[in-house]
């Protein structure tokens, strides 16, 4: 998740709740608010929930594109064989990632709402290590190699 999703998040949570919430800042005149930053633990908690739950169906599908590959066997000698297993290997290791992200996010949606504390930069931070850490891999398949 980019910083730029994360602020997109954070806009479209202020809209959908009270005027009150706003999760960057409280207003210089914060009007009948009392100047509190309002955050519920239990909606990130639900929030981190959600994220995780996405393992899951991750699993199932994984688990149907698994149970397409049998029966090609390990040296058919067709060169569409070898491209699928090739393509196979590339989603594999693909949808691994993907549902280790969001185990990851699940984490740290959950850790947000019981650090309050944190400060924007914090958080900022731990979600670029997310990116790095599972960076979309190059393209596979589809390419000629000699064949």
């Amino acid at each position: 998740m980019a910083w730029e999703e994360w602020e997109q998040l954070k806009t479209a949570a202020a809209e959908r709740s009270s005027a009150r919430m706003q999760l960057n800042h409280v207003p210089m005149d914060p009007g009948g608010s009392g100047g509190q930053l309002v955050s519920n633990r239990r909606d990130w908690a639900k929030a981190g929930d959600d994220v995780g739950s996405l393992r899951e169906d991750i699993g199932k599908a994984f688990g149907k594109l698994t149970d397409g590959q049998k029966g090609l066997g390990e040296d058919s000698g067709c060169v569409t064989a070898a491209a699928q297993k090739e393509v196979y290997g590339s989603w594999e290791t693909y949808v691994k990632n993907v549902s280790a992200r969001c185990g990851k996010l699940s984490g740290l949606l959950e850790k947000a709402g019981n650090e309050q504390l944190k400060t924007d930069e914090a958080v900022e931070a731990e979600l670029g290590n997310l990116e790095v850490e599972y960076a979309d891999t190059p393209a596979v398949g589809g390419q000629d190699k000699g064949r």
